[in-house]
């Protein structure tokens, strides 16, 4: 995700479709706790979308703040007045063609579930560069949707929206066409239950692609030192592939990671295809920018919620990270496949081939990451780079199949631990994020025991 608005996707291959219009100028993160599963809750509630149709303002929902804020005059004309809806906790914008940049910030605001406090407006990260590659096979099926970063408000049950300028402009002069605001309830999952013996279909393939790391049915892959992990280099399937690490590898201890299971995936929204890379050369950090106004035993629900959003809202064929990491250290697997094989994600466009997408929840431009989140990226890409024989403090050769920073089938050398702005133009993982990469490295060679 980035808040990134100077630099279109590039010329002629990232054209935007847009709308002309004629327009005039115009909460707090909770304590730090243990990182631990998420507890289930006793019954199943199946989360939902809302989308909904921009609409066009009254000229009172158009009037902007003034002062103070680097934005003047008018809000866009199309937006959502306040609307009454079925209660929801992760909002996101989207629209028709993912090659088309919105130049605009939406806004919001929400009013908390049965109650008549509405919150602050909040700023929406406009520019959303986590997606997959262009060639991707996920972009050949139901077409895929531009959209911005998701942001969780919480339980919500009603909103409003607008669209004002973009930092330094005076108007929004075009949008980009069939523009919907995106309500995503998470839902609640039933308490996770083994698979029966012959259980068919996506859920029980689900179950087993850990198999090794954890029982079918597991919430959790438990930790694990550095030399108890023949199946996970078994998974991780280097040999079969003819790339087989040094005689004596240098891998991190496994920590815990919660499961799809875990953090209850509804495991039919997703494609049931699976699609993996060769290998995995290098790490890409994100952060989700679904900012940071959440408390830990939040987290399973904002994973549900960034799922269906890029499943149901973006179009894409499942959750695009491989990985999770949340405020207090906990690791969620991501895209379906197993922890410790290659899948191919949607995180760096450009370079999702041989390579894992790690985002940390929440928004970090300015806002410093837990240390509890930097000491679990640290043990996470030891363990998921050395099971592929990669040195954490290393660099690695990729090929960019083609973004607004590297033209398609350039080779690019990039740091083995690397933020999305090293592949792309955009300024995920946020500076704060970003800046604590160097010691993300060096932490993860020592856990490597390098």
């Amino acid at each position: 995700m980035r808040a990134f608005v100077a630099t279109s996707l590039g010329a002629a291959t990232f054209a935007a479709l847009v709308v002309p219009l004629a327009l005039p100028a115009g909460a707090n993160p909770a304590p730090a706790r243990t990182a631990a599963a998420p507890g289930p809750a006793s019954a199943d509630v199946p989360g939902s979308t809302q989308s909904l149709p921009l609409v066009r303002l009254g000229d009172r929902d158009r009037v902007l703040p003034g002062r103070g804020t680097g934005r003047a005059g008018r809000a866009a004309p199309l937006g959502m007045p306040v609307k009454d809806v079925r209660p929801f906790s992760l909002v996101g914008v989207v629209w028709n063609d993912a090659k088309a940049e919105l130049h605009g910030q939406p806004q919001v605001r929400t009013r908390a579930t049965g109650s008549h406090r509405w919150g602050a407006w909040q700023d929406v990260q406009t520019h959303y560069d986590d997606a997959p590659d262009l060639d991707a096979a996920e972009r050949r099926g139901d077409k895929p949707r531009g959209g911005t970063a998701p942001l969780w408000v919480g339980d919500s049950d009603a909103v409003q929206m607008r669209i004002a300028p973009e930092q330094g402009r005076q108007a929004v002069t075009e949008l980009p066409a069939g523009m919907r605001l995106e309500l995503v309830d998470p839902g609640r999952p039933a308490k996770p239950r083994d698979p029966a013996p012959n259980a068919a279909g996506q859920e029980a393939e689900g179950a087993n692609l850990n198999a090794g790391l954890a029982p079918p049915g597991a919430t959790t892959i438990p930790a694990a030192p550095a030399n108890a992990l023949q199946a996970d280099l078994a998974a991780a399937g280097e040999e079969e592939r003819g790339q087989a690490p040094a005689a004596q590898p240098q891998i991190g201890p496994r920590p815990q990671i919660i499961t799809r299971i875990g953090w209850g995936a509804d495991e039919q929204l997703r494609e049931a295809k699976l699609e993996y890379t060769k290998t995995v050369k290098a790490a890409f950090v994100h952060h989700s920018a679904t900012g940071n106004g959440y408390s830990c035993n939040q987290s399973g629900a904002i994973v549900r919620g960034i799922y269906r959003y890029h499943v149901k809202s973006n179009h894409w064929r499942d959750l695009g990270y491989n990985f999770l990491i949340d405020k207090c250290g906990a690791v969620f697997e991501g895209r379906a496949g197993g922890v410790a094989r290659p899948v191919m994600g949607a995180h760096t466009l450009g370079f999702n081939n041989d390579t894992t997408g790690i985002a940390v929840i929440g928004t970090f431009d300015k806002a410093k990451p837990p240390a509890p989140a930097l000491d679990a990226l640290g043990k996470l890409t030891a363990w998921k780079l050395g099971l592929h024989g990669r040195d954490p403090a290393g660099k690695a050769t990729l090929t960019s199949a083609g973004n607004n920073r590297y033209k398609k089938g350039t080779k690019v050398r990039l740091n083995v631990i690397s933020g999305h702005r090293d592949g792309y133009v955009t300024s995920c993982p946020g500076a704060a994020l970003y800046g604590t990469l160097g010691s993300a490295r060096t932490a993860s060679a020592r856990f490597q025991g390098r």
